[in-house]
């Protein structure tokens, strides 16, 4: 595990930190960045989130297919989560 993977999470909560703070110093940019939909979606956010999902999905193996069945109890564990805590604990949050 790199250094940046192993310290993942500080990395998240620096960002988040020094989100707020830019929140607070510059609101004008922010909220012009805000203000930027298209179909109720913000774009620079979905821009984002394609920036980081891409290459994750360019590195599927799509070889390993067949060995799915090697997995089952982590891709069950991940779909429960995904699908039924997060959704749930996101409104929370929200």
């Amino acid at each position: 595990m790199s250094f940046f993977e192993r310290w993942l999470t500080l990395w998240v909560a620096l960002c988040i930190v020094a989100g707020v703070i830019l929140g607070q110093q510059m609101p004008g940019p922010v909220q012009a960045l805000g203000r930027m939909e298209l179909a109720r979606v913000n774009v620079p956010v979905g821009l984002l989130i394609w920036v980081m999902i891409i290459p994750m999905l360019v590195r599927v193996d799509f070889g390993a297919l067949h060995r799915i069945r090697e997995h089952v109890r982590g891709i069950g564990v991940t779909l429960a989560v995904n699908w039924l805590v997060k959704p749930f604990s996101m409104a929370l949050l929200g």
